[in-house]
């Protein structure tokens, strides 16, 4: 089994992710530590409306994420970095696209996305770097491609730059990250004050330790 890099990744994700939002443009609707109104309802609680989505708890936030996006593209048996590449894109963009361009880049068929043995495989006999590179690239592509780039655009891509620079250090010959304070501002907000995002990723840091 590859070593997991699934602690590290989720206190990245989390700090791009940011907390409360609704923004108008967003097709998400009322969204906290990056979980949709529709993933609440369908994980949580049925029926819940944005006052229960901004009520949500860091730890119920966590268990869709391992369930929903983690387990579900075995991020456990994927290399270390490529892990994190697609575990970040399938929360971006949906695991239905994250797992089928996985499978492109290993030169599968991408008529599903479903990442089984043979993708587990090919995964680990490749050379882990350039699949990261792969995978932010055609990210990148797709990302510019949305109709909503000009409202999200600059985020985006300075997130897509962000996980490419981790995934490839996670990649490397000491499996280890830059630290969390490296971090760029959460996609869907403002760009924060350097003080608040230092704030805020230290709060999830202490977050992980409590439970």
């Amino acid at each position: 089994m590859a070593t997991s890099t699934y602690d590290t990744s989720l206190v990245r994700l989390l700090a791009h992710e940011g907390g409360y939002t609704n923004h108008p443009a967003d097709p998400g609707g009322p969204t906290n530590f990056g979980i949709t109104i529709f993933d609440y309802r369908k994980y949580v609680k049925p029926g819940a409306n944005a006052a229960d989505v901004k009520a949500m708890k860091l730890d119920e936030a966590k268990t869709i994420y391992r369930a929903k996006y983690w387990d579900a593209q075995r991020g456990d048996e994927l290399p270390a970095g490529v892990d994190y590449a697609v575990f970040d894109y399938g929360v971006n963009s949906g695991i239905g696209r994250s797992g089928k361009v996985l499978r492109r880049v290993l030169r599968l068929p991408d008529t599903t996305s479903v990442v089984n043995d043979a993708v587990i495989a090919a995964a680990r006999g490749s050379d882990a770097k350039a699949l990261i590179v792969a995978i932010c690239d055609e990210r990148m592509r797709f990302l510019q491609s949305l109709k909503t780039w000009p409202v999200f655009g600059a985020g985006w891509g300075r997130r897509v730059a962000e996980v490419r620079a981790t995934a490839l250090a996670m990649a490397g010959p000491t499996a280890t990250a830059p630290p969390p304070a490296s971090l760029t501002e959460p996609q869907h907000e403002q760009p924060a004050a350097s003080g608040l995002f230092r704030f805020l990723v230290s709060t999830i840091l202490a977050a992980f330790k409590r439970t």
